[in-house]
Formats: C-alpha cells, sequence, structure tokens
C-alpha cells in the first residue's frame, strides 16, 4: 500500500466546499458549475492551456500508456480518429484472473474511509481531470468525432459536472443512515432493553463501465464516480473506437489514489484486442456487481437478461419525438430545431428523430402554415445554418463510424426527401467523414412509413410525420415512448390543452419533455446539477442521470448491534 502524501483532512478542507455546493445546487437545481466551460479559462493553478493541451494530446500519439496494473500480459491497441487521424496508443491488456482479484483487494480499506473521505478522493481526481481539459478534449475529438469545442465542453466541463453530480448523490444517499444509534425501549417495571447499533454502508463489489463510442466521458464519469464514491472498485471496458478519454481517466484516478494512501487497482482498465469482444465475458463474471452501460437497445437488453449476479444501469437508444401543433415564434422554433437536428450530426442520444406535424398545416405567428411549409422552411433553417462549411464543420463534427454513414445514405429510399445531405471537406484533416442532415418526409397512416419512424435511425437522419391532427401526434407520440422509450420530448404549441395532453403523456410514459423552445437552450442538451438525463421510466433507459435512484442500490447499508454497556 502506497504511503498517502494527500491526507483526508488535505482533501477534505480542498474539496468539502466545493462538495457542500454540489449538494445545494441538486438540492435547488439551480444553474451552477465548478468547472468553467471557456478554452481561455485554463492555463492557471496548474491546468493546461490551449497550446500545453495540445502538446500532451500529441506526446500520446504512437505512446504506451504503461498503467503499472497488475495482470498484464500484452499490449492492445488500433484507434483511429474520425478525423483520419491514426493515434497509435497501445494500453494493457489484462489477465483477468490476476487483476479482479487485486481490484478486490484494496476495497475494505476503502469502505473503511467512509463517505466523506472517498467523495473527497473523488473530487480530487475529478479536480485533476480538470486541470488537464485541453488534453482530454483532443482525445475525445479524436476518439467521438466531435467538434473541437463540444469535445472541450461536453467531454470536458460538463463530463465533470455529470461525475461531481454522482458523487453528490452518492454522499447524501450513504450519510442518510447515521453512522451509530443509542437505541433504549421501555419496559415497564423492568430494566429497558438497550442496544448499541452501528451502520456501515458497504460495496456491492467490483463495478463494470461498459463505455460507449460518441461520448466515452460524459456517459462514463456518471456511473465510473456513483460507483467509486459508494465504495466500490471500478473496471473500466472503453469502447475499442474510444479508449484514449477513459484510459487517461484510469491513469489519473489511479495517481490520485495513491498519493491518498489507497489501492490504485481500486480502479482499472479492461481493453481489449481487434474482435475479442470482452464486454460479455466480463459482465457475467460473478466478481461483478455492477453494471453501467451506454449503447444499443439489444446488448442492453442482453445484459439487462444475463448479468443476474449484477445491478445493471443501461442508457439504451429511443425514438425521440418532438409534437409541432403551433407556436408564436415560427422563426425561432425552426432556428431551434434546425440547430438540434444538425449539433454532432445528430449523434447524440438526445437529439429528435421525428417531428410530427398535422398535415393540415399549424398555426403560426406569421400565419398559418402548411405541412409542406412547415418542412420546406425547416429544411432552409438547416441549410441556412450549415451553409458555411467552417460553421458546419465546427457544429457537425465527423461521423462517429461507418454505419452511421450507412444509415444517413439508406435514408433517401425511405420516402420523399425535403432536405437532401451533402458532403462538407473538413480543411484541417480531410479525412474526416462530414455530411449535413437528411430530412425525409413520411405518411403517418402508411404502414411502411411507419416501420422506418418507429425504429431508431441514430445519425443525422429526422423524418417528418405527417399525422392527421394534434390529437393523433400525442397519441402516435404515447405509442412511440411506450414502445421504443425516448431520451426527449419536445413540443410546440399554444394550445394549452395539447400542451396539457403532450404533459399526460409524457408523465404517464416517464418522458422528459421541452416545451416551446425557441432560443439558446436545444431540447437535446441536459444541464447537470438541474436536469435530468432520460428518466429510467420507459425503454430508452433504466435510470436517470442522476437521482438517488442511480446511486443507492450501489452499496448495502450493514448493521451491527450489541447490547449497550453501562445499563442495568
Amino acid at each position: 500500500m502506497a504511503t498517502a502524501e494527500l491526507t483526508a483532512h488535505e482533501l477534505i478542507a480542498k474539496h468539502r466546499p466545493t462538495l457542500d455546493q454540489a449538494l445545494e445546487a441538486i438540492r435547488t437545481r439551480a444553474y451552477w458549475s465548478p468547472h468553467p466551460e471557456h478554452p481561455k479559462a485554463y492555463g492557471e493553478n496548474g491546468s493546461l492551456d490551449a497550446a500545453a493541451g495540445k502538446a500532451a494530446f500529441d506526446a500520446l500519439l504512437g505512446s504506451r500508456l504503461d498503467l503499472g496494473q497488475p495482470g498484464t500480459d500484452g499490449w492492445v491497441g488500433g484507434e483511429t480518429s474520425p478525423y483520419g487521424v491514426e493515434l497509435g496508443v497501445e494500453y494493457p491488456h489484462a489477465d483477468l484472473d490476476e487483476l479482479l482479484p487485486a481490484m478486490r483487494s484494496g476495497m475494505r480499506q476503502w469502505r473503511d474511509a467512509g463517505a466523506e473521505t472517498r467523495a473527497v478522493v473523488c473530487l480530487e481526481i475529478l479536480k485533476r481531470i480538470s486541470d488537464r481539459t485541453h488534453e482530454f478534449a483532443h482525445a475525445v475529438m479524436h476518439t467521438s468525432g466531435q467538434a473541437f469545442m463540444m469535445a472541450l465542453q461536453a467531454g470536458g466541463p460538463h463530463a465533470q459536472d455529470r461525475g461531481l453530480e454522482a458523487v453528490a448523490y452518492a454522499y447524501v444517499e450513504q450519510v442518510r443512515t447515521p453512522d451509530n444509534a443509542e437505541w433504549t425501549k421501555p419496559q415497564g417495571k423492568r430494566d429497558p432493553l438497550a442496544l448499541n447499533k452501528r451502520f456501515t454502508p458497504v460495496p456491492r463489489g467490483i463495478a463494470l463501465l461498459i463505455g460507449c463510442n460518441t461520448f466515452p466521458t460524459w456517459n462514463g464519469y456518471p456511473g465510473l464516480f456513483a460507483s467509486l464514491a459508494t465504495g466500490n472498485a471500478v473496471l473500466v471496458k472503453p469502447h475499442p473506437r474510444a479508449v484514449l478519454p477513459l484510459a487517461l481517466t484510469v491513469q489519473v484516478a489511479r495517481q490520485v489514489l495513491t498519493e491518498a494512501g489507497f489501492d490504485p487497482n481500486l480502479v482499472a482498465l479492461a481493453a481489449e484486442r481487434p474482435g475479442e469482444g470482452i464486454a460479455k465475458t466480463l459482465a457475467t463474471r460473478p466478481e461483478i456487481r455492477i453494471i453501467d452501460y451506454t449503447g444499443s437497445t439489444e446488448f442492453g437488453d442482453w445484459l439487462e437478461a444475463n448479468a443476474r449476479q449484477a445491478q445493471v444501469y443501461t442508457e439504451k437508444a429511443g425514438v425521440n419525438t418532438v409534437v409541432v401543433d403551433s407556436t408564436d415564434d415560427y422563426k425561432g422554433m425552426l432556428s431551434n430545431l434546425a440547430f438540434s437536428l444538425s449539433l454532432y450530426s445528430g449523434q447524440m442520444c438526445t437529439t429528435p428523430q421525428n417531428l410530427l406535424i398535422p398535415r393540415d398545416g399549424i398555426r403560426t405567428d406569421q400565419g398559418p402554415k402548411t405541412y409542406d411549409e412547415v418542412v420546406a422552411d425547416l429544411a432552409r433553417a438547416v441549410d441556412g445554418l450549415l451553409g458555411d462549411d467552417a460553421r458546419a464543420n465546427a457544429l457537425l463534427g465527423a461521423l462517429v463510424n461507418p454505419d452511421v454513414k450507412a444509415r444517413l445514405e439508406a435514408a433517401p429510399g425511405l420516402g420523399e426527401v425535403a432536405l437532401a445531405s451533402r458532403e462538407i471537406t473538413h480543411s484541417e484533416f480531410p479525412g474526416a467523414v462530414v455530411r449535413t442532415p437528411v430530412i425525409v418526409k413520411l405518411d403517418g397512416a402508411k404502414p411502411d412509413d411507419e416501420a422506418a419512424y418507429m425504429s431508431e435511425c441514430f445519425g443525422p437522419v429526422s423524418f417528418a410525420v405527417a399525422v392527421d391532427s394534434s390529437a393523433d401526434a400525442v397519441e402516435l407520440l404515447r405509442r412511440t415512448v411506450r414502445e421504443k422509450g425516448a431520451m426527449t420530448v419536445g413540443a410546440y404549441t399554444t394550445d394549452d390543452e395539447v400542451e396539457q395532453a403532450v404533459q399526460e403523456v409524457c408523465f404517464d410514459e416517464a418522458a422528459q419533455l421541452s416545451l416551446n423552445l425557441t432560443g439558446g437552450v436545444y431540447v437535446n442538451q441536459t444541464a447537470a446539477f438541474s436536469d435530468f438525463h432520460g428518466s429510467g421510466g420507459n425503454p430508452a433507459a433504466n435510470a436517470a442521470l442522476c437521482d438517488g435512484a442511480f446511486v443507492a442500490n450501489r452499496f448495502r447499508v450493514v448493521e451491527v448491534r450489541r447490547e449497550a454497556q453501562g445499563l442495568s
């Protein structure tokens, strides 16, 4: 065991104020973040500025990232950036029969450290990641295909916020029960019954984080820090195309744990050989007691059905829907929707897919608009937003993998194309695959069209679905969320009855709703400490980021009671 360079007292003095602010933020749901979004905010107090972060990332290319893990039986790599850059980084490949027992060996000390110490150690990990935000931004960009600014913000401060949020919820749930209680029950004329009771949060075991390709840190940090803060060891299994951001995270975590006097093997990496597919093997091992997963519905369903020994948290896929009934800001609605459809080439689990529009048209502040006019105007709004290639590259990023490109290219065969996708050349990265979104017109009354819009089409593909009325749109929304799930629902309406009907569907089917967004907040964005990402109540996800349910079952409270001394 390493000698502590960082004492619990020092870490509490340093990070307790931040933890208290996080606890207040999740109580009030007000805006708060300790992690700056602006690139120029970095470069002081030990953090890397833009140039230093880029240099640190460049130094990683072609290197071997030795984490000092036990059980390393070889080296693996092979990541190629969606921007066409070969990363060439090698990672340790683990002999699980050696690594997993090593991970368990430090859990007793970590458990006994207590909720507060675990929380501030986690905050020190997040602080050091924050100091390297520029370096992490390039790692996220070149594994996910996000444009740089999005990679910096979503992969950096927003991800760090989600990790801190999970720590705060974990702390709240663990301290809900007191450490000790003196229990006395009167017995009339007889002596009272007296017991001393001690309550200890105990971890479930080793947690497995199965990372995703598109948002490795944003989707990965909630589960990682929720499990670590509740006393569990965490094995990080990144997506094969997005290893680097999570490998760097593991590196930082191991360094901080060592300096704080804990076993670094509480956090470890499980990178895999090409085609090895170790997720299923890991998920069903008896040592794995918690699983966090973001990805396809098919594998998420498999985990829920087969990883019976583990508590499984999944964010899968859904068909996100927007009901368009009426608006008092037609231009703002179109602008907001155009941005939502374009951001990161629609490669977000929260991007709208189906736009339900009455075939007789909608009421607007610019007069009545027919279905065809609404769709044509939205197509022009997207075209206007992405008309400049430099601006388009900054919004779209690159297609993350060939499957997204294939779905995009197949979309025109599903119906009438209202907006065709076009190829954009990236001036800095000519190998990047950049495409603008496609909008396809479908008829909600046609069974062949239903097969298309009732299936998730992940990527820059959206369907303008003509429906008979707003009431039909609401019922189709209900069926979609109930059968396919939704991470987000949007609606535009000036009608109180329609608004109420949409809200009732979202209450009934547990879907997060955004109403009449026309400004700088978009349906596919959520803010840590305030917004819930997913609900855990429909087929798109069985958990929400972040609430008490996301953390509370990662540990159990074990009671030790004994007769009190000194009472007669």
